[in-house]
């Protein structure tokens, strides 16, 4: 297996970020939303549908918090293309699997790229 020394830059070594929420305040958020959705959508089979790939964690641990019955789906945009930047125009990458039409759903995306 060939190895490499080259440091692949991060985003998150940026020295300008700063922390807004602790782990413990997101956890605790997690799950008063995970209880928030068993009250509000028991019965009633949501869907709910991340964009991958910034939700896949946020979403993993939202799933582990709710206690119904749901679905989940994975699709996949982009505005970047091979830039930094976007480029204003949001292309489907990776579409549903499955119709949500006469579905409740939610989006989950990553809080990232909200800012």
């Amino acid at each position: 297996m060939a190895t490499s020394s080259a440091q692949i830059p991060s985003e998150f070594s940026n020295p300008n970020l700063e922390v807004l929420l602790s782990e413990q305040q997101l956890q605790t958020r997690i799950k008063e939303l995970g209880a928030e959705i068993t009250r509000d959508y028991a019965g009633r089979n949501p869907l709910l549908i991340g964009v991958l790939k910034g939700a896949c964690f946020f979403l993993s641990d939202l799933l582990r918090a709710i206690d119904t019955r749901l679905s989940i789906e994975f699709m996949a945009i982009s505005s970047y293309g091979s830039s930094t930047r976007t480029s204003g125009e949001v292309r489907i990458m990776k579409d549903l699997d499955v119709p949500i039409e006469g579905r409740t759903y939610s989006w989950l995306k990553t809080l990232s790229t909200l800012a």
